[in-house]
């Protein structure tokens, strides 16, 4: 999708890039053409275009997500994820709670391999382990996840990052990722019903009354919703080039379920549910 792009250059919006797809200008170097003194035409296009077009070519052979990352607009922002996927992190945060957070558990998937990071035992080698990725997907990270870990960390996460909450709010769905992932028709089976409010119950749970059960079901919970994402920006991009008009990219398929290492406790689930007081959290 990305070298089917024209927005991210200066000048140039949706309008023109769909009229370049209607001319049957579908890729920088069908563009590249356009911008030859050479090239005999009516509509040649400004020769200021060729060292853009230059420079996305080379900064996409060297593999440079965050260049685009940083010309695109949050709106189209998730037409990186076909070319950088096979280097992309799906990232999710549990946390003490809302103010003044501590986290608890982070987990990493990309789309192969999970990994996954406890507050206490191996959480201080996530800062290393992230910046093997180019891209991350998120839900609400920009305004949740990245400014926790960079504070928690003392890091600056500086990495292409799409997330999906704007990307399907401009596709009409909206609310928590657990609201999300139901409208889309992704079913959480045994932790339906676990949310933020709970993971801090179950990490309570886990450090007051050692019940190593808890730390299972939140991390059970945490990778589910890396899981869910690669899910959710299939589903994201999917529509999204359906809307594209005077040009077709292909679908995805759907991406292939993981095995989650860990399994919800309804027994601790259920306690839980029927002890806890949720004041002060959400």
């Amino acid at each position: 999708m990305l070298k089917n792009t024209f927005c991210h250059l200066k000048n140039i919006g949706s309008k023109k890039e769909n009229m370049f797809w209607h001319q049957n200008i579908f890729s920088w170097d069908d563009l590249l053409k356009r911008v030859d003194p050479d090239f005999n035409h009516s509509h040649r296009l400004p020769s200021n275009l060729k060292n853009e077009l230059e420079n996305s070519i080379q900064e996409y052979a060297n593999g440079n997500a965050k260049y685009f990352a940083s010309r695109l607009s949050p709106g189209e922002i998730w037409r990186l994820f076909t070319d950088f996927r096979y280097n992309t992190a799906y990232v999710d945060i549990e946390t003490t709670g809302l103010y003044a957070p501590e986290i608890t558990t982070i987990a990493i998937y990309d789309g192969r391999n999970i990994k996954y990071y406890v507050n206490g035992k191996n959480l201080d080698q996530f800062p290393e382990d992230i910046l093997h990725y180019d891209l991350l997907v998120t839900y609400n990270g920009k305004t949740f996840d990245i400014p926790i870990i960079e504070t928690f960390f003392r890091m600056k996460l500086d990495r292409a990052h799409i997330d999906l909450r704007y990307v399907l709010k401009s596709l009409g769905y909206s609310g928590g990722l657990k609201s999300c992932e139901k409208q889309l028709g992704i079913s959480r089976g045994d932790l339906d019903g676990v949310d933020g409010y709970f993971a801090v119950l179950l990490w309570d749970d886990y450090c007051k009354n050692k019940n190593i059960k808890a730390l299972e079901t939140l991390l059970s919970y945490n990778i589910e919703d890396v899981v869910n994402l690669e899910k959710l920006m299939v589903m994201a991009f999917n529509k999204k080039v359906r809307q594209l008009a005077h040009i077709r990219i292909d679908a995805l398929p759907d991406p292939d379920e993981p095995e989650i290492p860990f399994s919800p406790d309804m027994a601790t689930i259920d306690h839980i549910r029927y002890s806890a007081t949720p004041a002060g959290f959400y």
